[in-house]
């Protein structure tokens, strides 16, 4: 494979934009992690989602 005069800077870009896809799927993922134990901190505390309230089915 013969990437010619720019194969240095082909294979960095390609690296770079590795790197940040990775870097944006570990935050989505540690934040939802983080997310999660705040809801369940609330779920422990008795607060409960709007949807899931005994009377939201009134509507």
């Amino acid at each position: 494979m013969n990437l010619g005069p720019h194969a240095a800077f082909i294979v960095t870009a390609y690296i770079a934009a590795t790197a940040i896809v990775a870097g944006l799927i570990g935050w989505i993922v540690l934040d939802r992690r983080r997310l999660s134990r705040i809801l369940d901190d609330f779920g422990a505390q008795g607060i409960s989602r709007r949807s899931t309230r005994a009377d939201a089915d009134k509507w």
